[in-house]
């Protein structure tokens, strides 16, 4: 039997990321009404002041139309018999492999709130990936050394995916 459990994990206050998403969208929409009005005027008369202007209203419209969805992020985890993915997800449209790893691979895993994780932070050479939404969650981290790399992965798993997880830990990996 297949031990399979995928988890989404949203924002739990998302009022003010909204706010700035609607507010990205509407300066988004000025910029390149603005920035095309200056080009049309660019074509009547040049001079250095409008192309800069209208560069700074078009390349700022456009990369609030390439980044606007990173404010409706959102982190999915997928385990799969020993096997963890993680994606992040934008605006429920676009889909970011982040990796995977294999949990009978894990050197350590944790709490956030455990001493054993600070140990690990103060490492020489450590990469630290944060991938969590919710600062005040139950925050768990996996320490990982791959070809001498370093690096610790930080989630916010649910309890069901604790208990699978450590199903699969290698022993002595748990860290209290």
């Amino acid at each position: 039997m297949d031990r399979f459990l995928e988890e989404v994990v949203v924002k739990k206050q998302r009022g003010l990321n909204e706010v700035l998403y609607m507010l990205a969208v509407v300066f988004m929409i000025f910029l390149a009404i603005f920035g095309f009005m200056l080009l049309q005027s660019l074509f009547s008369y040049f001079n250095l002041v409008s192309l800069i202007l209208t560069a700074l209203c078009l390349g700022g419209a456009l990369l609030l139309y390439l980044y606007r969805d990173r404010l409706r992020a959102e982190y999915e985890y997928t385990f799969t018999n020993g096997a963890l993915d993680f994606a992040m997800v934008f605006n429920n449209q676009k889909r970011k492999s982040l990796g995977s790893l294999t949990v009978s691979r894990v050197e350590a895993f944790g709490k956030v709130s455990g001493k054993a994780f600070q140990r690990y932070t103060t490492m020489k050479d450590v990469k630290i990936s944060n991938w969590f939404l919710n600062r005040g969650a139950e925050l768990y981290y996996f320490y990982i050394q791959k070809e001498s790399a370093k690096r610790i992965i930080v989630f916010e798993p649910s309890e069901d995916m604790v208990a699978y997880i450590k199903f699969y830990l290698p022993h002595g990996a748990w860290q209290e």
